[in-house]
């Protein structure tokens, strides 16, 4: 494969090619009249062809010449194009920001904190891919994402997590269900209930089972689904019970179309927040997501809590 051609020569090659004078291009690039003879020389050398016909103290390209300018134009074009794209990513609010995040973080606490960041940053090119937590680490590990907005991960030594606010996971219930008519759950009806839960391959999934089975519990799950939406419409039928943070039904349970009981004495907590690179130094717009995140999610600690009316579940 032959060897690209010298930028510095097709420059001078452009340039004289408009001049058609040795002297107006050397005195247009501030080089001597030598320098430019000396790279239109190389440059004919290296293409194998003559692209200039010297006639006096002129220069006029030949059918080589002629075709050889048309590509030059064209790569000089590019690389001037290409300088002033690196340049802008400098200025302020260009550049990108690649997010992976969980559906219900893109539901429930992005819209306002992108509508802000765009305010602030409106050049600045945002792209969100719905993920869970395992998929997002992956998409971060293959550079296709910058930031993952996702529960914290484990044993990801390559990775910094940036906390932004925990929360509880709950039984969810129709108001219609008996233990929501109780106010209490029965710990010995848990296993016998129909459960609505979400997508097996999460982590939510994974830290559910693994709470019930310490319970020496083995969850009767009849459904698993990728919507929080769908999950709660279902429940809301009396089709089954669910576990879900009260923040993502927080509009159903202030309507009374669902209602949150605790899971027993022992609370299972997630944390969200944000990770990225340990190694690498977030950008200014990477730094202004992370901060506008913390804000958005202030609410959602205090509303995690769960309320103190709720009641354990009772021991058989």
């Amino acid at each position: 494969m032959s060897s690209p051609i010298d930028s510095r020569q097709l420059r001078a090659f452009v340039t004289l090619a408009r001049t058609c004078s040795f002297t107006a291009a050397a005195k247009e690039l501030f080089l001597s009249q030598s320098a430019i003879s000396h790279s239109i020389k190389a440059l004919e050398e290296d293409v194998g062809c003559r692209l200039f016909d010297r006639m006096g103290k002129k220069a006029f390209l030949t059918q080589a010449g002629e075709q050889l300018l048309h590509h030059a134009q064209k790569i000089l074009n590019e690389m001037e194009s290409a300088r002033a794209s690196l340049s802008q990513l400098g200025k302020w609010g260009q550049g990108r920001l690649r997010l992976a995040a969980s559906t219900t973080a893109c539901q429930h606490i992005l819209p306002g904190v992108l509508r802000e960041l765009k305010v602030e940053f409106p050049q600045t090119n945002i792209t969100i891919a719905p993920a869970d937590t395992p998929e997002a680490i992956q998409m971060l590990h293959g550079n296709s994402v910058d930031l993952a907005l996702v529960l914290e991960p484990q044993r990801e030594e390559s990775l910094e997590f940036e906390p932004l606010f925990s929360d509880e996971l709950l039984f969810i219930v129709s108001p219609t269900h008996r233990w929501a008519s109780a106010g209490h759950v029965v710990r010995a009806e848990i296993p016998k209930q129909q459960y609505i839960l979400y997508n097996k391959a999460s982590f939510t999934f994974r830290m559910v089972e693994r709470f019930f089975a310490e319970e020496d519990m083995v969850l009767n799950t009849v459904m698993e689904l990728g919507s929080m939406e769908a999950i709660k419409e279902l429940v809301k039928l009396g089709l089954g019970v669910s576990v879900l943070a009260p923040w993502i039904a927080q509009k159903e349970l202030e309507e009374h179309a669902l209602v949150a009981l605790p899971l027993g004495r022992r609370k299972l907590k997630r944390t969200w927040g944000i990770v990225h690179w340990k190694e690498r130094r977030l950008s200014l717009v990477e730094e202004r997501f992370v901060a506008l995140c913390r804000g958005a999610t202030e609410c959602l600690t205090r509303s995690a809590e769960p309320g103190t009316a709720l009641k354990e579940a009772l021991p058989e």
